[in-house]
């Protein structure tokens, strides 16, 4: 019988191979600084602004993962936050977008970047091509005002989140461009707003549960957080890149990372290693998903539904909600059986086909401690997707 330990190590194997190489950390970190020092320079549009470049997303809060094909680019998303000099009494979202766009096309030229920046509707693309290549997606935004913070304060505490997570999230909620907005080129006051800093702050908090952390000293700057891989971060660093295998070709029908991370975080209770974890949040997202709008909520702007799409013509044609429904079931299947097995030929075969990674099975059999014997398992149904038809849900039926 397998033990909680060698389970713990054979997912710990795996996730391994699918976190980015140190390298790659030291490259972005090295990238945004640049693209930081740029923005304050004395001759920068942008130096007065007190600019702050920082990242977002699963390079912030140390989820990121490697692409499935070695070949395709890493994202790193990026916001430029302009803390001083513009507001949205005196400027519109058009100027604050332009003003952002000029500072990185003078960049783009004076690092010699061949490929065009490419401007999307909330943010500027910057490609990078060279030995390791990135693609940037520059968010331009400015702090949102003292009302909206503090009604975002009350909607977090009304929606039963920690007293002082709440407190320091909110205070760094921002408004943002977007050229879908109606008043986009106008003057207007409902900018649309994103908290990419107070997501963190809450991840954070999620993540050191169980922990003695005081969370008002604490920089999420000062210690470089993908360093850190608690059984949290694991554990959502292994479902995304389940849900990528299991989508390959699809991504457009696929569960969304913020949704998997929010409801990861929320199912952890602190367990102390990634089995655990990982049983712990399968056995739990489901139970966190609303029957009602909003169907998941942002935690750090609770009327915002992470979800939303699943509710509109064109989820519902591409059968969002089912997808998610489906995966998740695929994943507590996969889970379970990958840490049931002591038949470590049965384990690589399934790391690699459910997480396209491949683990040398004597390799891990030496980690493990394991005697060369093998127990027989029942395998699971190897992924696939119905591709007579474009784009078909998830269509492994189960009992």
């Amino acid at each position: 019988m397998i033990t909680t330990e060698q389970k713990r190590k054979i997912l710990e194997n795996i996730t391994e191979r699918l976190e980015l190489p140190e390298s790659a950390y030291q490259k972005a970190k090295k990238r945004y600084d640049d693209l930081g020092e740029w923005f304050s320079r004395d001759e920068s549009q942008c130096k007065n602004n007190d600019p702050h470049i920082f990242p977002q997303g699963s390079f912030r809060i140390g989820t990121a993962i490697r692409p499935l094909d070695d070949k395709e680019e890493y994202d790193l998303d990026l916001v430029c936050k302009l803390r001083e000099g513009i507001n949205k009494s005196m400027h519109t979202q058009a100027g604050l977008k332009n003003l952002v766009g000029d500072e990185i096309q003078a960049y783009r030229e004076a690092r010699g970047i061949k490929s065009p920046i490419e401007e999307k509707h909330r943010c500027w693309r910057l490609e990078y091509q060279d030995d390791l290549s990135f693609h940037m997606d520059i968010v331009p935004c400015i702090p949102e005002d003292e009302i909206r913070r503090q009604l975002i304060l009350e909607s977090m505490q009304k929606s039963g989140e920690n007293e002082l997570i709440s407190g320091l999230a909110s205070k760094l909620t921002l408004s943002i461009t977007d050229d879908r907005h109606h008043g986009f080129k106008r003057i207007c006051r409902d900018w649309d707003i994103s908290n990419p800093e107070g997501y963190a702050r809450w991840f954070e908090y999620r993540m050191i549960q169980g922990t003695i952390v005081d969370l008002k000293r604490a920089q999420i700057d000062d210690v470089p957080v993908f360093r850190i891989k608690t059984p949290l971060q694991r554990s959502v660093q292994l479902l995304k890149r389940h849900r990528d295998t299991m989508f390959k070709g699809y991504d457009d029908i696929k569960p969304i990372s913020v949704i998997i991370t929010t409801l990861a975080a929320r199912a952890y209770t602190g367990e102390p290693d990634v089995g655990s974890a990982l049983r712990m949040i399968l056995s739990q997202m489901g139970n966190l998903v609303n029957s009602g709008s909003p169907r998941i909520p942002n935690p750090v702007d609770p009327d915002e539904d992470f979800a939303d799409k699943w509710s509109t013509q064109e989820g519902k044609r591409l059968r969002l909600e089912q997808n998610f429904w489906n995966w998740l079931k695929q994943a507590q299947v996969d889970f379970d059986l990958i840490v049931s097995s002591d038949d470590m030929d049965f384990v690589t075969d399934q790391a690699k086909q459910k997480f396209s990674v491949r683990v040398n099975s004597a390799e891990l059999m030496k980690r493990l401690g394991l005697a060369a014997c093998y127990v027989t398992v029942s395998t699971s149904k190897a992924h696939s997707i119905n591709r007579n038809s474009s784009p078909k849900p998830w269509t492994r039926q189960f009992d």
